[in-house]
């Protein structure tokens, strides 16, 4: 991967450093170099030092607001749980900090509409953690996309299935399958093929979980959309695939067809009279995708030094939400939806 030309080092703070804040904050202490972490705020501040420590990070507080209050401090990272994410990207714009916000902002429309409303009046930044877009092999389609190789877009597809179930708790936490796991799909769909997601229609099922059914979510899930530019998207998502996390992409068009496939620790494969093998895909997303993590903070950072805009905005952040909530009315009503655009939201 190519990363980011770095061409001074920025200051920021990190709001929340549960799962995704430690796979974010990782990823940058090994592979950006224009960035710094200063702070790490956290309510269970006791159960960060030992690990803080080993990133470098010395300054360290259970109170989010001695982050906002930091003068050194330009921008700020949130990774909190998701109820939270609106209130902190208000509370950040207001103190005039760059924000960089873990997908997605929240699962009320009115509530994100509200937040782009507060960066926008303040005149801050705004980046959606949508890390997918940073990956080489997607970054290497788009470029094939962009240049014509492939022609005229007729179908993509988008296969995304984690490696084990999580918990039945967690699930009930999640805010649906269809914006836990498949927003991702949908911001995907649109940074590959240039277009806009104007119709959804979701079949799905609760195959490992039977239990969800009641609160009317799915751990199965297969969607197809129509896109602006006359193309057909069709996505499909698993809670478990027993053979590891399974991420592949293929762009099909009138000239030809983009494809990937799922990366291996080795590409070395075994032949014999009985068979032939390779290695299983990455585990999980943390492996998988772990140096897009880096270069979407210093892309943000860069963002920030030299004053250009983020390479995904608040509004890419609001369009999955969108997207997500015609999907779950699609399962419901089992018709196809509309999608909704931003601009009915004023913001």
């Amino acid at each position: 991967m190519e990363m980011t030309d770095r061409k001074r080092t920025v200051k920021l703070g990190m709001i929340g450093a549960g799962r995704m804040g430690r796979v974010l904050a990782e990823s940058v202490g090994r592979f950006s170099g224009n960035v710094c972490i200063k702070t790490i705020a956290d309510i269970y501040i006791d159960n960060v030092r030992e690990w803080a420590g080993k990133l470098g990070v010395e300054n360290l507080t259970a109170d989010y607001k001695d982050v906002l209050s930091d003068g050194e401090i330009e921008g700020v990272i949130i990774t909190t749980t998701t109820d939270l994410h609106a209130k902190f990207i208000r509370e950040a714009a207001e103190a005039g900090k760059h924000i960089f916000c873990e997908k997605p902002i929240d699962y009320d429309v009115e509530r994100i509409a509200e937040a782009l409303r507060t960066v926008k009046k303040h005149n801050v930044k705004l980046q959606v953690g949508f890390n997918k877009r940073f990956d080489d092999d997607h970054r290497k389609v788009r470029q094939l996309v962009e240049e014509g190789a492939v022609g005229d877009l007729h179908i993509i597809k988008s296969t995304n299935r984690d490696p084990a179930l999580p918990t039945l708790d967690y699930l009930k936490r999640s805010g649906g399958f269809y914006l836990d796991t498949s927003i991702h799909d949908y911001d995907l769909i649109r940074y590959l093929s240039g277009s806009e997601v104007k119709e959804v229609y979701a079949m799905g099922e609760a195959n490992f979980f039977p239990e969800l059914k009641e609160l009317g979510d799915v751990d199965t899930l297969v969607i197809m959309m129509k896109l602006e530019n006359g193309a057909i998207a069709v996505i499909d998502n698993s809670r478990q695939a027993v053979y590891g996390f399974d991420q592949r992409i293929e762009v099909f068009g009138s000239k030809g067809c983009a494809r990937t496939e799922n990366k291996v620790p080795t590409t070395t494969m075994l032949y014999t009279a009985d068979t032939v093998e390779s290695e299983k895909p990455l585990y999980f997303f943390p492996e998988r995708y772990e140096k897009t993590y880096a270069e979407e903070i210093s892309q943000f950072a860069s963002a920030i030094a030299e004053d250009t805009d983020t390479p995904v905005t608040g509004v890419d952040g609001l369009r999955p939400m969108l997207i997500g909530l015609a999907v779950k009315e699609s399962l419901l009503e089992g018709i196809p939806v509309k999608v909704k655009s931003p601009d009915e939201l004023n913001i």
